[in-house]
């Protein structure tokens, strides 16, 4: 049954109250207010309130609510909308007012061809936002299919500061050098890598039960469901053998093996696709072998989840998983295809994560005493002979801080609240 006009102004106007009611926090990203926007990311990590806080902002200028088009189509009432529908947002729009609209499109991929009408908004002159839970169209893709018409934006749940922010705790100036705010600072932390930066999670007695909700909605949803996955309790194994391999390079193969010793009949090709899946759903990344620089094979990935209240849901002795964990999504957020890691059989080289182009070595372990401070140390300065491009050296401890001299390279120890604040400067 079609859509018809009055339910979509209907919709327009419940979402109004909603976006009037919302608890905005604001977030570290910076918009073109002339450009179009396609804003991806992790079901639940803040694209909807972002998007409010343009809508308020809008408001707030002058822009009257009648001319705000938002729309989620994971409204029910939009279960039977197609693309044929489309036509009705527009016609919709001119009856709610003479002058141009603002649109608002969350999760607009669940209809098909959305694309073409994108386009064709962008075409018009319209200003337009788009969220989308899935990366089956990367920032490449977006540029090529909607005809360079849009700038993509990547939303992750909280990063370190916006959560001391989210929680109204200073993070700047003298607060980095008290030592009862540097002591609350520190407590955040604690709670930070082992719930997650979940905005929402914040409102709740138990944010892990919410977590496990968000990671239910994204497997059974945005991956089950998407791609019509069969074998719905091999995917749920695989994603907890892969949570039990962060911090170490994993194959396909190994893997493919771990499935088949306890009874998941699926093939290698299934294991890379269901893997691949939980990448475009933003679950899950993965960084690469960074060895090419030393004429050797690249080697396996190392996969870590792109939230660390997801990853807690699975682990039982975590404490250094989680912290290295946290690190890598925080190094991912910053630097992007250019983080990796380096393992050289050659050299002997082992580094957590290596981002070469900016001459960053980095070593995560939970504590620096006894013969961890000699392994950690030994690798980065072996690195630094090798690699005269690396300017900064360091390993991220969860409390520990102190300045290492190793023939004539300097190593950084540096507790991980400090680490994570460092790249958001």
């Amino acid at each position: 049954m079609p859509v018809n006009r009055e339910l979509l102004k209907r919709i327009i106007f419940d979402q109004h109250e909603v976006i009037r009611n919302a608890q905005i926090i604001p977030r570290r990203y910076a918009l073109d207010p002339q450009a179009n926007y396609v804003v991806t990311g992790l079901r639940r990590a803040g694209k909807s309130t972002l998007l409010y806080g343009i809508v308020r902002d809008l408001v707030q200028s002058g822009i009257a609510w009648e001319r705000i088009i938002y729309i989620n189509f994971e409204d029910e009432r939009l279960a039977d909308f197609t693309s044929a529908d489309f036509q009705d947002i527009l016609l919709a729009q001119s009856e709610l007012s003479h002058e141009r609209g603002y649109f608002f499109f969350d999760e607009i991929q669940n209809v098909a061809s959305w694309e073409k009408f994108a386009r064709r908004l962008a075409d018009a002159g319209e200003r337009v936002y788009i969220t989308e839970s899935n990366a089956a169209m990367l920032s490449s893709q977006i540029s090529s299919t909607l005809g360079g018409r849009y700038f993509s934006l990547h939303v992750t749940p909280y990063r370190f500061d916006e959560y001391l922010d989210a929680l109204g705790q200073a993070h700047t100036g003298s607060a980095l050098y008290t030592t009862r705010e540097i002591g609350r600072i520190s407590h955040c932390f604690d709670t930070f890598y082992e719930q997650g930066g979940f905005p929402e999670s914040l409102r709740f007695f138990s944010p892990r039960a919410y977590v496990e909700n968000v990671y239910q909605k994204v497997l059974l949803g945005d991956i089950a469901a998407r791609y019509n996955v069969r074998n719905v309790d091999a995917l749920r194994v695989l994603m907890k053998k892969v949570a039990e391999t962060v911090r170490n390079e994993v194959s396909f193969s190994a893997l493919h093996h771990t499935l088949q010793s306890i009874g998941h009949r699926i093939s290698k090709d299934t294991v890379i696709a269901y893997l691949g899946y939980a990448r475009e759903a933003y679950l899950l990344f993965s960084i690469t072998n960074a060895t090419a620089k030393f004429v050797e094979r690249e080697g396996s990935p190392k996969y870590y989840f792109s939230d660390n209240g997801l990853l807690n849901l699975f682990l039982f002795d975590r404490d250094t998983a989680l912290l290295e964990n946290e690190i890598a999504v925080a190094l991912r957020d910053r630097f992007g295809e250019g983080l990796h890691y380096l393992k050289s059989p050659k050299t002997g080289i082992d580094v957590d994560f290596y981002v070469p182009e900016s001459g960053l070595a980095v070593q995560v372990a939970y504590s620096v005493a006894g013969s961890a401070r000699e392994r950690e140390v030994a690798n980065l300065a072996r690195l630094a002979h090798v690699d005269d491009s690396v300017e900064r050296l360091v390993i991220v401890t969860k409390e520990e801080e102190e300045t290492v001299e190793r023939d004539g390279v300097r190593i950084e120890i540096v507790p991980a609240w400090k680490f994570l604040l460092s790249l958001c400067g």
